[in-house]
């Protein structure tokens, strides 16, 4: 009887210990879920870093565009702020 009694109470410490080690292995900080949902967070801001280096380059290019004439500095204050050069003569053309 003593003998049977202790082969209970060691399944019972062997099946809470199993219990215990699962609940670690799928929901405590480290787990399955856990690493699940950082690696779906690295995916995004990976998404997001490249959307940025796209924007910089563009932007890179520009500054670049910019610094190497007069013509890409004209071209933008034409376009961007409605400048005219001197001695040239601004039309407006009105739509019915």
């Amino acid at each position: 009887m003593l003998a049977a009694m202790g082969k209970r109470g060691l399944l019972l410490v062997l099946a809470t210990l199993l219990l215990v080690l699962q609940w670690r292995l799928w929901v405590a900080n480290g787990g399955i879920a856990h690493t699940h949902r950082l690696k779906t967070q690295v995916a995004a801001q990976q998404a997001e870093n490249e959307q940025l280096r796209a924007r910089n380059a563009t932007l890179d290019a520009e500054v670049q565009d910019l610094n190497s004439g007069v013509a890409a500095i004209e071209g933008r204050a034409r376009t961007t702020m409605g400048m005219i050069k001197e001695g040239e003569t601004f039309y407006l053309v009105v739509q019915k």
